[in-house]
């Protein structure tokens, strides 16, 4: 906006100064400045334009793929919970399935107690078995070692003594295989409940490594599947960062583009109006420019295609704007449009036309001894020349065209030197001005 404020004011500026006719070639000269510029800027934006589509255009192409990959992770977030969900389920289950083992291990347990208690039981029987058979042994030793019946019959007195004896005989003889026969029992009882006892303890163990195994599955399942959730969710959070990321790049750079786009049409309608001024200009310049006339007294006619003659740059030391260092800048700068002829100053022979480093393409005149002095002058910085070494010229003939060749150039203008036996004077006062 502060861009335009100041073109328009230049603008109306230009129109005033033309329309006064005093002061019009300055306000022509800024107006083609001002148009290079509007131009420079007008091409820098039309760059950054581009450059600014195409990475929003690869931007949007990332921003894509990293939503297409959003929606792939939350698909694997999803599996990655299923499978939490399973590994978790499993575990509970694996632990009720523990606890009834555990309780399984304890009925086991309370059997190996039940049955170590009847194995004990078992051997005080037998023992006291053995005590009663060895107590039976000894009383039929001492009884002579006979224990028959028909020893009991002979030795009894009495009829009832004989059924005492024999009554007592049988209980014994029943007694005693009674005793063998539950040694007998009770030494079975210890075999099966040894083996009992074995089957018990193996199962003990199997239980318990199966208990411990299952959980142990169970657990290592939840933390895998933990661990994949986890990975996958970070992921996620990467791929959202990335697209938050890109989609504020975007977002920037749409809006230094509708910048650019704002800058670019107010350069457009800008450099129309410089453009229509300049094209008022000229027309009023050409009715009115009287080129290869000389004001009265003067040396050298009117080089340039404009009237009055117009110097934006001065003879003398100055701060050379391309280099930024102090010269002498040997001659004057005269207002010439880009390709406005330039016309020979005097009478002469072409010395050379050719480019020159700093000078663009140069003229170079000899108009011979002048009052005893060598006089010779130079075009400077023109877009051509159309003339060659050796050729006679008039004054007011056309030599070339105005430009702004040259490494020191800035803008078209035409770069005026006088020499006096070889060396630059101003100029300002042979051409009257």
């Amino acid at each position: 906006m502060r861009r335009a404020s100041r073109l328009a004011a230049a603008v109306a500026a230009a129109t005033a100064l033309a329309v006064g006719g005093l002061t019009a070639p300055a306000a022509a000269d800024d107006l083609s400045h001002k148009r290079s510029q509007l131009e420079s800027q007008a091409a820098a934006n039309k760059q950054q334009q581009q450059a600014l589509q195409a990475s929003i255009e690869d931007m949007s192409g990332q921003l894509a793929q990293t939503q297409s990959d959003l929606v792939a992770i939350q698909g694997q977030i999803q599996v990655a919970q299923q499978k939490l969900d399973d590994a978790t389920a499993a575990l509970a289950t694996a632990q009720r399935e523990q606890q009834q083992i555990a309780d399984q291990l304890t009925d086991a347990q309370n059997q190996q107690t039940q049955i170590a208690q009847q194995i004990t039981d078992g051997q005080a029987q037998q023992a006291q078995l053995r005590d009663a058979i060895g107590a039976m042994a000894r009383e039929a030793y001492r009884a002579g070692g006979d224990v028959s019946g028909i020893s009991t019959v002979l030795a009894a007195q009495s009829t009832d003594d004989f059924v005492n004896t024999y009554t007592m005989l049988a209980a014994a003889q029943r007694a005693q295989a009674g005793v063998f026969s539950r040694i007998t029992e009770l030494q079975a009882e210890a075999r099966n409940q040894a083996a009992r006892m074995e089957s018990v303890k193996q199962k003990i163990d199997e239980l318990k490594l199966a208990a411990d195994q299952k959980v142990a599955d169970a657990n290592q399942a939840t933390k895998d599947a933990a661990d994949a959730k986890a990975q996958v969710q970070s992921l996620q959070q990467q791929a959202q960062a990335k697209q938050a990321s890109l989609q504020s790049q975007i977002t920037v750079a749409q809006q230094q583009d509708a910048a650019l786009q704002a800058s670019t049409a107010q350069i457009e309608t800008d450099l129309k109006a410089v453009i229509a001024e300049q094209a008022r200009q000229a027309a009023l310049q050409k009715s009115s420019a009287r080129p290869g006339q000389a004001l009265p007294g003067a040396w050298f006619a009117n080089p340039t295609a404009n009237t009055p003659i117009y110097v934006t740059s001065e003879f003398g030391w100055r701060l050379q704007p391309v280099l930024g260092i102090y010269r002498l800048h040997a001659g004057i700068d005269l207002m010439d449009h880009c390709g406005q002829a330039v016309y020979a100053g005097r009478d002469g022979t072409v010395v050379w036309a050719k480019y020159l480093y700093g000078y663009g393409n140069q003229v170079m005149l000899d108009h011979g001894w002048v009052n005893g002095t060598s006089l010779m002058s130079s075009y400077s910085h023109m877009t051509r020349y159309v003339v060659s070494a050796g050729q006679r010229v008039s004054a007011g003939q056309v030599i070339g065209y105005a430009g702004m060749t040259g490494g020191d150039s800035t803008g078209c203008h035409l770069h005026f030197e006088v020499h006096i036996n070889g060396s630059p004077v101003n100029p300002r006062p042979y051409l009257g001005i």
